[in-house]
């Protein structure tokens, strides 16, 4: 399991109304910290967790600290200043020099704090904004969000402190190609949490029993592979086939789609034959082709491959189009 929110809603709405339940969120930060405002964690009355507030080092405090919530059934606020000798988290070992701020609140059935509404929107691969009172159980979502929030912010509404955080769908990733060397690069996109649709019109590829994890299997570059994208907000393409018939034919289709991200596996020199097949001038490609894709990080292996090229494609969904290097900022 991922520690992406919809992985974590997912274990939660089965076993809602089984036991009690416990919803954690960093709301501000100061300083270093591991995690950011907007990070959550989801705990139950057995005392198991999902999610991470920081890197492993105050979960045990904070899952005793819910119990108190369940108890109680009040807002348990937590401050960890890991720059305090005295403090639990200086104690602990926090070691990232600076202050986490906490909120732990009660979720019933009769308020659950709007996360009902959240587990809707990111089945059905739609944005929102989630508002949560600080030091409060009091929590909902806007489902009509024409513009979201880079990061959490508290906000001032009616002179209450919210802390406001926009909710999108894990990324989707379509793969075309299923050889060996597409395996890792699905394995690694899973584990970060992501959803991944392969495409691959050979028979003997793309195979369920070699890729057992993959969210979709499709057999046909066509419309419905187009539909499939749009309905279900695919946000990045892999090309990687090592066929140059199917790299021009995905590459051509994939122009109507809305993606942040395509990389074609292959030398520099292949991507002109790829262009030439497909009959695309360099000028009229929607989006930027990374080919060959992929940061140089010096490996050969299918693995290291699949690590560079989902390195690179991660820094263009999340923003970070170039990575900084120590060196870079000296």
């Amino acid at each position: 399991m991922s520690n992406q929110l919809s992985d974590l809603l997912k274990i939660w709405f089965k076993s809602k109304d089984d036991t009690q339940w416990v919803l954690g969120t960093v709301y501000k930060t100061q300083g270093s910290a591991y995690r950011k405002a907007g990070s959550y964690m989801l705990i139950n009355g057995q005392g198991q967790q999902y999610g991470l507030l920081s890197g492993g080092c105050l979960e045990a405090d904070i899952v005793f600290n819910s119990r108190k919530v369940m108890q109680y059934e009040n807002t348990v606020m937590l401050v960890y200043d890991s720059t305090d000798q005295d403090d639990i988290a200086f104690q602990f070992g926090l070691g990232c020099g600076g202050k986490v701020y906490i909120m732990l609140q009660l979720i019933t059935t009769k308020n659950d704090l709007g996360l009902c509404n959240i587990f809707k929107l990111l089945q059905e691969r739609q944005t929102g904004i989630y508002y949560q009172k600080i030091g409060a159980n009091n929590s909902y979502v806007e489902t009509d969000s024409s513009v979201l929030i880079q990061s959490s912010k508290i906000k001032l509404i009616d002179n209450e402190q919210w802390l406001v955080t926009s909710i999108i769908p894990e990324p989707h990733l379509l793969v075309i190609g299923g050889g060996a060397d597409a395996i890792p690069v699905v394995n690694i996109a899973k584990q970060l949490g992501w959803i991944v649709t392969l495409v691959d019109p050979r028979v003997a590829y793309a195979r369920k029993e070699k890729f057992p994890i993959v969210d979709f299997v499709l057999r046909k570059i066509d419309e419905k592979l187009i539909l499939h994208a749009k309905k279900l907000r695919i946000e990045a393409v892999i090309i990687m086939s090592h066929s140059v018939n199917i790299d021009s034919e995905a590459l051509s289709k994939i122009q109507s789609l809305d993606l942040k991200y395509v990389g074609l596996l292959g030398p520099i020199h292949r991507f002109g034959e790829v262009l030439k097949k497909a009959g695309l001038p360099k000028a009229s490609i929607k989006t930027t082709v990374s080919s060959p894709a992929g940061f140089d990080i010096g490996g050969q292996l299918p693995e290291s491959i699949a690590l560079s090229i989902l390195s690179e494609c991660h820094g263009f969904l999340y923003g970070k189009e170039k990575i900084i290097s120590y060196k870079d900022q000296k």
